[in-house]
């Protein structure tokens, strides 16, 4: 999960500026295109790591409700 994680907080970043030096390269427009690059780049990572983040938080609940229902604690009952 950790490189999964890496992954996705980087790909979303490089992706964004790799556009952006195809435009300034390609359509010759100036440099100030980076950052709004930078800044969507940095935000599809947040929301990819989020969304990571919640699937990693859903596996390990349900993991625990079915290990849960079938312990045996000491005061358990009928």
């Amino acid at each position: 999960m950790v490189g999964q994680l890496g992954l996705s907080l980087l790909m979303p970043l490089l992706m964004c500026l790799f556009i952006c030096y195809l435009l300034c390269t390609r359509l010759s427009v100036g440099a100030w295109v980076y950052i709004p690059g930078f800044i969507l780049g940095l935000g599809g990572s947040m929301t990819t790591a989020y969304k990571v983040y919640l699937a990693v938080i859903h596996r390990e609940e349900k993991k625990k409700k079915e290990k849960s229902s079938t312990e045996v604690y000491f005061n358990k009952h009928f």
